[in-house]
């Protein structure tokens, strides 16, 4: 896309708000308070926003290489320690997507330089889950249940952090898993069972 582009782009964009809504920008420099909280990953085909329908101040966003939730990653976790204890959001989202380059990449034998310690995290939910994994022949479906697989491991990881376990014992904070799948255009909700989840790990990740 050429730069110019960009910019004419963004005029057209404000004089379409401004000729709806003369306060539009006005109301915008208020100050946001989103609902939700929104970890998708970095590809350029999983626009956070624009798959929801939503508006600007709506979503708290997040991407990184494969929707990760990595407990030493200042990055995200100071994301979800933002929108989870001072914007109070209600909802917090991992969406992955089919056909996503870095769980691909972890499936891969292949020394990958600085990306390794990052995929390594991929290779572990595939350890976890290598004998349902390791059954299933195709290698497109195998790719794709690792990708849903990925998503739920993210959702735990999230549950583990004393932010969101303590949000949702104040005022009931929701995890969620979704799959935006690239081919169809569709979210498909994991259905993740967030009070199962934190049940099962509460003995050794209960945060006071």
């Amino acid at each position: 896309m050429n730069l110019e582009t960009v910019f004419k782009n963004n005029e057209n964009w404000v004089n379409e708000k401004l000729s709806t809504d003369k306060d539009y920008f006005k109301e915008l420099g208020k100050g946001q308070k989103p609902e939700l909280l929104y970890i998708g990953c970095s590809d350029s085909r999983a626009t956070a926003e624009e798959l929801m329908g939503a508006k600007p101040g709506e979503v708290f966003v997040h991407r990184n290489i494969a929707n990760m939730v990595i407990s030493i990653d200042l990055n995200v976790m100071s994301v979800i320690n933002y929108a989870v204890d001072h914007l109070k959001v209600d909802h917090v989202i991992v969406c992955g997507h089919y056909g996503c380059g870095g769980v691909k990449a972890a499936m891969q034998s292949a020394d990958l330089g600085i990306l390794n310690p990052w995929l390594r995290n991929i290779r572990d939910v595939y350890r976890i889950h290598s004998t349902e994994l390791n059954a299933i022949k195709s290698e497109e479906k195998k790719y794709d249940r690792l990708v849903e697989l990925n998503v739920k491991e993210q959702c735990v990881n999230l549950i583990k952090t004393a932010a969101v376990q303590k949000a949702y014992r104040d005022r009931g904070l929701k995890v969620h898993g979704w799959v935006f799948d690239v081919h169809s255009g569709k979210l498909i909700d994991l259905k993740i069972d967030f009070e199962k989840y934190l049940d099962d790990i509460m003995e050794i990740y209960h945060l006071d």
